[in-house]
């Protein structure tokens, strides 16, 4: 994940959060009341090709048509805002949540495609070299 232009408006400080990945799952629209809508996206993000991992954003209201565009298995670009809230159950628990809210997305395609996929060096299977010369005492 990249973090780009913060900028100051009054007492708050915002900031164009990005992140490239591959579309894992999109879900349908999802309607918790009749005032607010939302819909999700499971973005696979690989950082480390061998322990990938699947980060869920969410794209409300009028913005669930941003995900009509793309399709699973689509190298995106998302930009988002992150979303915090304290949540305080029956005990006086409270709990806090975090959402990504995306406002934008770009379908990457050709030289962006690659670009956004991480490469890694081939593994080494180091167990198999021998070197009786290592005098390291540990």
């Amino acid at each position: 994940m990249q973090f780009c232009q913060g900028f100051f408006l009054s007492s708050f400080v915002f900031m164009e959060i990005k992140v490239k990945g591959k579309v894992y799952e999109i879900s349908q629209v999802i309607t918790v009341s009749d005032k607010f809508k939302k819909r999700e996206l499971i973005l696979e993000y690989a950082e480390n090709p061998s322990y990938p991992e699947y980060i869920k954003f969410e794209a409300v209201q009028d913005r669930v048509a941003l995900f009509d565009s793309v399709n699973v298995g689509d190298q995106v670009e998302l930009s988002f805002n992150l979303r915090g809230r304290p949540w305080t159950d029956k005990t006086g628990k409270t709990t806090y949540f975090n959402t990504l809210v995306v406002w934008k997305i770009n379908t990457l395609s050709g030289a962006d495609a690659a670009q956004s996929a991480p490469e890694y060096a081939t593994p080494v299977d180091i167990s198999s070299v021998s070197d009786e010369s290592d005098d390291l005492p540990f």
